[in-house]
């Protein structure tokens, strides 16, 4: 599949595969974020990987999943990630443009992890105090998100947005997304209003 495609192809999965994704493939990913652009080059992220299955699961009920569908978009209890990338700010190093710097990591993360067939979910909605807690993670990091993570159980599909940009379950189950189409966002030399 080419770049472009495999961006397009990129949905956030929520059901997952109990196969176990080798922690290779998840440290090439991590690799991939590193390397993501950085305000003044200052590379304020960290990350922490977590793969063993007890820790996967403590950190499961400390997420918050699809708010629109609660609790249909939540992963069901055999369907659930089988990793997870916590991602971490030091807010020492550059806390001024930090969001950037993640969104550009975070993307990086999960457009190479579906090259290698592993599904992710960015979940911002998550229990900081209580994931601080357990991994001990000093003060001077602020806990941006965590990234779900294993091999796809689900194939959501993109839908033209039309008034709503809410997503929602069919009867067969599949998560249909609306996305703003390009003729909607896109201005070429001017502001128009559509």
């Amino acid at each position: 599949m080419n770049f472009i495609n495999l961006i397009k192809s990129r949905r956030s999965i929520r059901q997952f595969k109990q196969d176990p994704v080798p922690e290779i493939e998840l440290i090439d990913c991590v690799d991939a974020a590193r390397l993501a652009p950085s305000a003044a080059n200052l590379q304020p992220l960290e990350y922490i990987l977590v793969t063993d299955r007890k820790q996967v699961e403590a950190i499961f009920p400390l997420l918050k999943w699809a708010a629109y569908i609660q609790p249909a978009g939540d992963p069901l209890e055999n369907l659930r990630p089988v990793a997870y990338l916590i991602v971490l700010i030091n807010d020492q190093i550059g806390k001024k443009w930090s969001n950037h710097d993640a969104g550009a990591a975070i993307e990086n993360f999960m457009l190479a992890a579906l090259s290698k067939g592993i599904g992710s979910c960015w979940l911002a909605s998550v229990d900081r105090e209580s994931i601080r807690n357990i991994y001990r993670i000093p003060e001077q990091y602020s806990i941006d998100s965590v990234i779900a993570l294993g091999y796809p159980a689900e194939s959501p599909v993109v839908e033209t947005a039309g008034e709503s940009i809410r997503y929602w379950k069919d009867k067969k189950l599949v998560l249909h997304v609306p996305k703003r189409s390009i003729k909607t966002i896109l201005h070429i030399n001017t502001f128009k209003t559509n």
